[in-house]
This record gives structure tokens, sequence and C-alpha cells, in this order.
């Protein structure tokens, strides 16, 4: 399985992007050197992608599939795919607060911490629907890993398209999101006008 081990500062930094997208504290303090470099419409294009695939952690052919799928839906093709994106099982972990970072809530999945509607899943690329109940499986919901990321996830904001219950450390999915209520910061028209040259 192929892993992105490119440091996170780092790349938030040559992205342009906040590493709190991304559920990280730390701020970087180096500046980035190419500050007047013109920049292409195919690399701001490409740059925009990259976004997208390193805040939601997909690869290449992944997110292309996503947005092939994203084409089919009805609708615009852009806002489906950051839907799609959004939906993503290890995702919602982070959204509802059972994980600090995507990465994180990624290997909370892989490790059979969740159940959907009462089934173990453990693929983080699963796909959630509306009125999914995603709940942290009873043997791990008293261990310390959990206690510890739910001290640093307690203030943080829930999405309104879920509901989220601390004290059983469950989360109901009540509707897609729709494009507004994403936070985040992706034009992803560009990305459409990438794949669909």
């Amino acid at each position: 399985m192929a892993v992105n081990k490119v440091p996170v500062l780092k790349r938030c930094r040559s992205l342009g992007l906040e590493p709190s997208y991304l559920g990280y504290d730390k701020k970087s303090n180096r500046e980035l050197k190419r500050a007047n470099k013109k920049v292409s419409e195919y690399g701001l294009q490409l740059r925009e992608k990259q976004k997208a695939k390193f805040i939601y952690g997909v690869l290449e052919k992944p997110f292309r599939n996503y947005y092939e799928k994203a084409d089919r839906m009805r609708g615009m093709t852009g806002s489906n795919l950051m839907t799609i994106l959004e939906s993503r099982l290890d995702n919602v972990i982070f959204r509802l607060g059972f994980a600090r970072t995507r990465r994180e809530a990624r290997q909370v999945v892989d490790h059979k911490f969740v159940t959907v509607n009462g089934k173990l899943v453990n693929i983080p690329s699963y796909l959630v629907k509306a009125g999914d109940v995603i709940e942290i499986n009873e043997k791990h919901k008293n261990i310390q890993r959990m206690k510890d990321i739910m001290e640093v996830t307690g203030g943080r904001l829930v999405p309104e398209w879920l509901d989220v219950d601390t004290e059983k450390l469950q989360g109901v999915v009540k509707e897609l999101p729709s494009r507004e209520v994403i936070d985040v910061p992706v034009d992803e028209m560009l990305i459409v006008e990438l794949y669909s040259k």
C-alpha cells in the first residue's frame, strides 16, 4: 500500500495551506521562497488538485475514480466531488471528533475501532450515506487512546450535517454535505477544468 510520508508542515507550506485544516495545531515559521513567481493556469489547477488530495489523504488513482464518479452524478461535478471526499469514513471520523487528524482517523478505522450501522468497517475510503450510525465499538470505547483523543477534540465544532453523542462515542449522518457547508479551502472548479482537458 502506498503511503504519503511527506512532512505535513512542509507540504502545507508548499501548497499554501493552514495546518489547522488537517487537524494540526503546529505553525510553520518559514516563508515560501517563490513569492513572486508567476504560476501558469495549469500550475494553479494542479495545485488545487494536490491540495484536495493532501487534505483528504487520497492518492492519484482513487482521486481520479472519485472524479469520474462525480462526473456521472447529477448536478455540478465539482460540488459532487467535494461531497464524495467529505463522506469518506475516515473524514467523517475526523469531523465527529473521534480522531485528532485525518491521518489518525484513517488509522482508527484501519485498526477496527469503528462500526457503521452495527457492522465492523475497516476501510477508510468507505462512503457513508445519510442515516448511517457510526460508532466506536464497545471494546475500544474505554481504552486510553480514545480518552486522550476525546480530551483534545472535545471542544471541536461538529458540522451541521452530522450529529454526535460524545458520551456514547456515536455519530449519525443526518444528510450528505452540500458544498456550502464544507469548509475546505479548495477551488473545485479548477480541478474539474484540469480533468476535463
